[in-house]
């Protein structure tokens, strides 16, 4: 797979001609430059996929290790320069390696290849604010304090696996001594009892971090000083009694698999190895509060998530933190077939440090923004105001020299990045920045940014702003910073989180498929940094949604992995659509799933429904009937009516998302059913598809409800309006991509529009670069080599340049992904009868081509012409030296 992945930032606004055919070496080309900003892939690191399926799939590993020696051997013999990394068998069959570009032609062709896909960087998880310690509102949303307190589960017996940046296993949250340690001598502990540290503290991914070091040094103490482990561990069963503090399932024994190191990033291909290990420990549950976005369910996590499943694991993974990137922005694993995909609802109250005011000595809680430095425990100072609530208050033009000296300055949120707003105000001489929300809900902000900001910097919701700025229009305001904390309602409490991602997948399974806490939780943190943190995230929601399938394992211990979650999708409450909380309306299926998890409901459930969830597919496919069967594990029959509710349809694609009601209707066949005691009973439901928007998602949820009262049972359902080969994929942005382009200095420059805008070298990074936006995932990516001059193929069979599958769609609407040709096309597999040789690719000539660029659109029929979408770049020039 040869593209880098640009958040596109143009730095001249009009197309001048480029410098003309001249070597890589001379001067910078005039023309658009496009700068190569974040690179979401890792450019030389490859899973290389083998044809037959892993152990877990029923392959002996005798197969296994004869297919891998063929590879290697085939590999050597065809002069491939690669470095292996890790060989997986168990969860998924082949490599991850080391290698260019220009060799993945190559390795395509090897005998027993099937796919090679980029290993993705894993961006570094969230960073924590410390706080004082309260999971007590979030667990009281999914019922998992009634399981606890009420019904007497608490996960005891039942093994949950962390993968994340380690576990901190001297809190007294999970049963340490208090004392702060690096690479703690109580590793393994009673709570903390499987683990390993597959990359070492030093260990960072990213090649954009001044910390990079992709090198990992795993042993076998998995301690945790980046944070975000011991949070998530803390909401699956911390339980902390000094401080009052428990998590969902507070008596699970864990295991701690760190895949990050102290800052930064991780690799795809280091999940994969540690779900591997989490395999042979004999976890029962894994949660993954980590992921992908906008890929497909294809990609190695997810396989290898969803074969978990399979040999008897619950495995749970957030949905993703891109709600506002569009739809189909859900992430892998948590896209894994079998995976528990878990979307992010607001905790209903928020505790929160608190700073006073005066002349009442009000408390405010705050949020401490990622990038400064924390408040003092102690001190009075004057506010003052930017602004007005009528005339511009967001500092984002540059402030009067002096003007804050020794204040501390109120800034409502908008126009520019809290970071602009941060360093004007230091500048000015402020103390400190008290900013303030311009919308309902808290604020989590980041003011990360060079030269850093050295003054603390927090957020308070649009209501405590607003206050402070009516009393400092009417005099003096003081703000004393303390020790206090706040319990406040959530106004955005029980709904969907802002940050959580919408589906559906990109081949239309229904995702996510359930919801919990994720907006503001408390929970435990590394005692180096302050012990607990508020931190918001589907990172957060997901450990819940783990702790309730512990509970729910311990309460009904012989549920197969793959029923658990069906189990917790019939008894999820949907929640209200965020836009209006009153008017009525249910928020999307394709983002909420099944709604809020109840556990409580779960285990005191004697009926389940399956499946316990439908993915429609395309309307245009007509009304889908689909069988529902119901079991009755009671001891008396139950009678249940059947009815369904809409949820809100979306229009839209990437970054602009449109809502509608939905005219989709249910038919059943019999209206209501007798299940008997200890039975099943069938129910034919009928589903005509929504009729609009004519590119949306629908939704909606089956009704399962009992006479003479009792627990109410659903199935969520969720599908396309129309044709979804109808969605363009390859869309031209404002700057008329796609482009033929060249590489200067790691920078694109183009559009060439021929050999008299350049003549490739093909040395270095002098070789043609076809930048493409697209707007939805794509399927397959083919690019056919023709001679310029009579447009037809350099071969009859063997004329492409370069193949890739399951692609993802650009995370905005100005976004490309680069793919550069070498100069070859793909040959056969190089069998002559009597070995492999290393004809796997041929060189094309010297001279002048067109490159066609050819995309077979997401669910589509290579067979069907119409599923493709073509591009023909400008005459490609070579001459080599």
């Amino acid at each position: 797979m040869r593209f880098k992945s640009l958040s596109v930032l143009l730095v001249a606004t009009a197309v001048t001609s480029l410098a003309g055919p001249v070597p890589a070496s001379a001067a910078a080309p005039a023309g658009m430059k496009v700068p190569a900003a974040q690179v979401e892939n890792s450019p030389n690191r490859w899973f290389v996929q083998l044809a037959n399926a892993p152990s877990a799939g029923g392959t002996s590993r005798q197969t296994l290790q004869a297919e891998k020696k063929a590879f290697r051997d085939a590999a050597r013999g065809a002069g491939v320069d690669y470095k292996e990394r890790f060989a997986f068998g168990t969860l998924w069959n082949g490599f991850s390696i080391q290698a260019k570009a220009s060799e993945i032609n190559k390795i395509r062709s090897l005998p027993g290849v099937t796919a090679v896909y980029p290993v993705i960087l894993i961006d570094a998880p969230e960073k924590g604010s410390p706080a004082s310690p309260d999971l007590f509102t979030a667990i009281t949303m999914t019922g998992a304090d009634v399981a606890q307190n009420e019904l007497g589960f608490t996960g005891s017996g039942i093994k949950v696996a962390v993968m994340d940046t380690g576990i901190d296993v001297d809190h007294v949250a999970f049963g340490g001594d208090g004392v702060a340690r690096n690479n703690s001598p109580l590793f393994p502990t009673a709570r903390v009892a499987y683990g390993y540290d597959f990359v070492g503290d030093a260990y960072n991914a990213d090649p954009a971090s001044p910390s990079y070091d992709p090198v990992p040094h795993p042993d076998s103490d998995p301690d945790d000083c980046g944070g975000h482990g011991t949070h998530v561990a803390g909401i699956v069963g911390a339980n902390d009694a000094t401080n009052g503090m428990k998590g969902v399932a507070p008596e699970v024994t864990f295991g701690a698999y760190r895949v990050f190191g102290c800052e930064g990033s991780t690799e795809a291909d280091i999940m994969v190895a540690a779900m591997e290990r989490a395999l042979a420990d004999g976890m029962q549950v894994l949660n993954m509060s980590i992921g992908s976005p906008f890929v497909w369910p294809q990609y190695p996590t997810a396989v290898a998530a969803s074969r978990l499943v399979d040999m008897g694991m619950v495995v749970v993974a957030s949905i993703g933190n891109n709600g506002t990137s569009g739809l189909y922005a859900a992430g892998a694993p948590g896209l894994g077939e079998k995976v528990i995909g878990v979307a992010s609802f607001d905790n209903i109250a928020v505790a929160q440090a608190a700073f006073a005011i005066s002349p009442d000595a009000r408390l405010e809680g705050y949020n401490p923004a990622t990038g400064s430095p924390l408040p003092p425990s102690s001190g009075t100072y004057p506010m003052a105001r930017t602004g007005t609530q009528t005339t511009a208050n967001d500092a984002c033009a540059t402030l009067t020299a002096g003007s804050l000296a020794g204040k501390v300055a109120l800034i409502r949120r908008g126009t520019c990045t809290f970071f602009t707003k941060a360093s004007n105000a230091q500048a000015a001489g402020a103390l400190a920045v008290v900013l303030y929300n311009n919308a309902a809900g808290q604020l989590n902000p980041t003011v990360a940014g060079s030269p850093p900001i050295t003054i603390p910097v927090v957020a308070i919701t649009r209501a405590d702003g607003n206050l402070i700025d009516t009393r400092l229009a009417s005099g003096p305001v003081d703000l004393t910073w303390g020790t206090s904390t706040v319990s406040s309602t959530n106004p955005t409490g029980n709904l969907i989180s802002s940050f959580s991602s919408y589906g559906l997948s990109p081949d239309l399974a229904l995702k996510p498929d359930i919801g919990a806490p994720g907006g503001s939780i408390w929970s435990s943190y590394p005692i180096e940094k302050g012990s607990y943190a508020n931190i918001s995230g589907t990172s957060m929601s997901s450990p819940h949604v783990a702790g309730t399938a512990a509970l729910l394992l311990q309460a009904k211990p012989n549920t197969k992995a793959g029923d658990v979650r069906t189990m917790l999708q019939n008894t999820s409450v949907p929640k209200a659509w965020w836009g209006a909380p009153g008017a009525g309306y249910l928020d999307n299926v394709h983002r909420q799933g099944a709604g809020m998890v109840r556990i409580d409901d779960a285990i005191l459930a004697t009926t389940k429904v399956d499946p316990g969830k439908i993915s429609l597919g395309e309307g245009q496919a007509g009304p889908r009937i689909q069988k529902l069967t119901v079991t009755n594990s009671g001891a008396s029959p139950v009678t249940y009516a059947l009815s369904f509710v809409n949820a809100l349809s979306t229009e839209g694609v990437t970054t602009v998302v449109d809502f509608w009601e939905s005219d989709a209707s249910v038919v059943f066949s019999p209206a209501t059913i007798t299940v008997p005691a200890g039975g099943q009973a069938g129910v034919t439901a009928t589903i005509t598809p929504a009729t609009e928007p004519a590119t949306g998602q629908y939704g909606g949820y089956i009704v399962l409800t009992p006479q003479g009262g009792g627990q109410v049972y659903r199935v969520p359902f969720a599908g396309y309006v129309g044709d979804y080969q109808g969605i363009q994929a390859i869309t031209p942005t404002v700057n008329g991509f796609p482009w033929l382009a060249i590489s200067y200095q790691g920078e694109f420059y183009g559009p060439v529009t021929g050999p008299d805008d350049w003549v490739y070298s093909m040395v270095g990074e002098d070789v043609p670069y076809f930048l493409i936006h697209f707007e939805h995932q794509v399927q397959l990516l083919q690019a056919v080599i023709k001679n310029a001059k009579t447009g037809q193929p350099v071969h009859p069979v063997f004329n492409i340049g370069f193949q890739d599958e399951y692609l993802p769609r650009n995370s905005t609407s100005t976004g490309i992904f680069a793919f550069s040709w070498d100069g070859t096309r793909i040959q056969s597999n190089g069998y002559n009868g009597k070995g492999y040789t290393k004809d796997f690719t041929k060189t094309v000539p010297d001279g002048q081509y067109v490159v066609e660029i050819k995309a077979l659109k997401a669910n589509g029929n290579p067979a069907n012409p119409a599923h493709w979408e073509t591009w023909t770049s400008p005459v490609v020039a070579i001459d080599r030296p």
